[in-house]
Formats: C-alpha cells, sequence, structure tokens
C-alpha cells in the first residue's frame, strides 16, 4: 500500500468509532433488540459482536508487528454470538471496550516504521496477510455494520409507525382534516 493510501486508511480506522457512535444515535434504544428476520443480527448483537472484533483485531495487530511470520488465531463470529449470552452483555461496556481498543490500536499504528507494514502472518483462510492487508480489511469492517445497523432501523421503522399526538391530532383534524397527510409521510431516524 501507497503511503498515501496507509494514512488516509489509518484516519478511516481511527475514525470507526464515532461513525458507529453517530449512526447509533440515530437509532431509538428500544430498537436495539429488533431482529429484521431470524438469521440477522439485532443492534444489540451487532456492537457485542465489534466489541469481540475489536478485541481480536487488538492482539492481531501486535502480533503482526512483534512475531511476524505467526500463526494467526480466528474465531467464529456466528458461533460466539450464539454462545456468549450477547443478549445479556453490556452494549455500554462492548461500546466503551471498542472506543479505546481502537484508540490504542490506531495510535500504535501511527507510529511503526513503515517497514513494519509488510509484516505478514499466516492467516488459516487467507495464507499469508500483510498489516497492510489487514488495516485494509479493518477499515471495512466497522462501516459494513453500520450498514447493517441502518438496514434494521429502516426495517424496524416500516413495521413500527411514529407514534402521533392524540390531542394535537385531534385538533389539527378537527379545523383542517388535511394537516393529517403531513404526519403519514414523516419517517423519522431516531428517537
Amino acid at each position: 500500500m501507497k503511503h498515501e493510501a496507509r494514512v488516509q486508511g489509518l484516519e478511516a480506522f481511527g475514525h470507526g468509532p464515532v461513525l458507529l457512535s453517530d449512526a447509533l444515535r440515530r437509532c431509538p434504544r428500544k430498537m436495539w433488540l429488533y431482529r429484521p428476520a431470524q438469521d440477522r443480527w439485532s443492534i444489540h448483537e451487532i456492537i457485542l459482536h465489534l466489541a469481540d472484533s475489536e478485541a481480536e483485531g487488538y492482539i492481531r495487530c501486535r502480533q503482526f508487528i512483534a512475531e511476524p511470520g505467526s500463526a494467526a488465531q480466528i474465531y467464529d463470529a456466528a458461533t460466539w454470538a450464539s454462545s456468549l449470552g450477547y443478549f445479556h452483555q453490556s452494549t455500554r461496556e462492548a461500546l466503551g471496550l471498542i472506543s479505546r481498543l481502537r484508540r490504542m490500536t490506531h495510535r500504535i499504528l501511527q507510529y511503526i516504521p513503515d517497514s513494519v507494514w509488510s509484516h505478514s502472518v499466516r492467516h488459516p483462510k487467507r495464507g499469508m496477510l500483510s498489516l497492510d492487508e489487514w488495516l485494509e480489511n479493518q477499515v471495512g469492517h466497522m462501516p459494513h455494520h453500520i450498514e447493517q445497523i441502518q438496514q434494521n432501523h429502516v426495517a424496524w421503522a416500516q413495521t413500527h409507525p411514529p407514534r402521533k399526538s392524540a390531542t394535537r391530532t385531534g385538533r389539527d383534524a378537527a379545523k383542517n382534516p388535511a394537516a393529517l397527510e403531513p404526519l403519514a409521510q414523516v419517517t423519522e431516524f431516531g428517537d
């Protein structure tokens, strides 16, 4: 990876938790457990997955730097999600973990020498994987799940229309029945 692309990748990597936080602010907490389908994760589960992934990335990144050529361990995200009791874990703690681990990893990556970026580990599925390639994968991982969060919110909003104030709606309808039309068109992203 060229130096300019790496600098942009590092910036995007460091900015990931901010993007996640912005996306979550637009989603009402009451829908975080909503699953759009049986085989899809809820926002709650996505957050816990991202925390597991961030912990794995924290270790993997350091393995590239300190132990090039070693064998990388991988985990089965679906198995972890179904086996680790995500439902009973705290999203607040998971979000704090994501933010702290990402900040620490980002900081270390900003100051390593250029030669370290070519360090590789043996990935069981991908073969030799360089630190540069790992960064590219990490840059896209969180935005992928942010898109999932947004899709969940859209699906939830379709089955949970915004509540209308009975008092205001009744008054407006009595004065002007056309006043109800804009309310039917409102779709908000958030509380």
